[in-house]
């Protein structure tokens, strides 16, 4: 007999912006499909399998002003957190940090690890990850482990790459 394996799969909870791409990319992880999407009030749930013998549960939490808020109530059990940039829009990369900032100062996310995903990444112009991990003050979280990847929640590149690092992330933290 082996040990008894737990069926409840890694909480990961899906944040930023709004208009980021969060409900986009959860869309095309769990479908393969682009949905049409209109902005999140609450939260979708999905669980994601990587593998056969690996599942994550995404929440993806509302992004508006007036929801984030909210945020702290969905952070119980969280396991990693996955923060989602528009790396087409410079002119909000600054409210993204505040809002990051603010969610990482929760004790509930204290050692949680973190992934940023620079979505968006197929539009022109768009920041580099350099760029965005600095706008972000990636760097400054030292307490935590955290990466950075480019995605196109649109074109569907880089998510599963992402989201395998997650739960590397997770197994190590």
């Amino acid at each position: 007999m082996g040990q008894a394996h737990s069926s409840t799969s890694p909480q990961v909870i899906l944040m930023g912006l709004d208009s980021a791409g969060k409900s986009t990319l959860l869309s095309r992880l769990l479908t393969g499909q682009v949905m049409e999407t209109s902005p999140t009030i609450g939260f979708n749930v999905g669980t994601l399998d990587l593998d056969k013998k690996t599942s994550l549960t995404v929440w993806d939490v509302g992004g508006q002003k007036s929801m984030r808020p909210n945020w702290r109530y969905y952070l119980d059990d969280c396991q990693a957190l996955v923060f989602v940039v528009d790396s087409s829009d410079p002119g909000r990369i600054t409210e993204a940090q505040k809002a990051l900032k603010k969610v990482l100062s929760d004790e509930k996310l204290q050692g949680v690890p973190l992934m940023v995903l620079a979505n968006k990444k197929d539009l022109p112009n768009s920041m580099t990850i350099r760029e965005i991990s600095n706008h972000l003050d990636l760097p400054s979280y030292t307490e935590r482990s955290w990466e950075i990847q480019a995605c196109s929640a649109l074109k569907g590149l880089g998510l599963q790459q992402a989201f395998m690092s997650v739960n590397k992330l997770i197994k190590k933290s």
